[in-house]
């Protein structure tokens, strides 16, 4: 019985923000994705420009740039609410219509952040290297799919 207070913290917790994320207005909705994809490309692009040699290698600066490309790419998914398709977002309609596969795409550019984080802890520049072109693999895969170019 001790238990069952906590049971309805939490059911009730689960409601509320259910019920807060039904409320989120569709702008709102984008302007935060849009935000997270703008610190990603904020640490993505001193990254590739080390690794196209635009830029000196720093394996400790790349590691950080790594680690928040990780980060902020957890936070992604949520940014992409049932109506939040506007005229004001590059996020074509199929998002919703084939969400599943949407959602695969974003867990894989998740999961390759993720190790590409973890590579470049270490001292290996050519797995590092080869772990962020995975990473941009991921990030092509779902562009090429859900993002308008016009």
């Amino acid at each position: 019985m001790r238990r069952l207070p906590l049971v309805l913290a939490a059911v009730a917790g689960f409601a509320i923000s259910a019920m807060a994320l039904a409320a989120i207005k569709p702008g709102t909705a984008v302007a935060y994705r849009q935000g997270v994809y703008r610190a990603i490309l904020w640490n993505f692009v001193p990254m590739n420009d080390m690794v196209r040699g635009r830029a000196p290698w720093n394996q400790v600066e790349f590691a950080k740039r790594a680690a928040r490309v990780s980060f902020y790419s957890q936070q992604l998914l949520e940014g992409f609410p049932p109506g939040s398709r506007t005229g004001r977002s590059e996020a074509k309609p199929g998002i919703w219509t084939h969400w599943p596969d949407f959602e695969a795409k974003m867990q894989a550019f998740e999961n390759a952040s993720a190790t590409m984080a973890q590579t470049a802890r270490g001292t290996d520049e050519a797995a590092t290297k080869a772990a962020f072109a995975k990473t941009a693999e991921t990030c092509k895969s779902c562009h090429d799919k859900y993002r308008r170019n016009d």
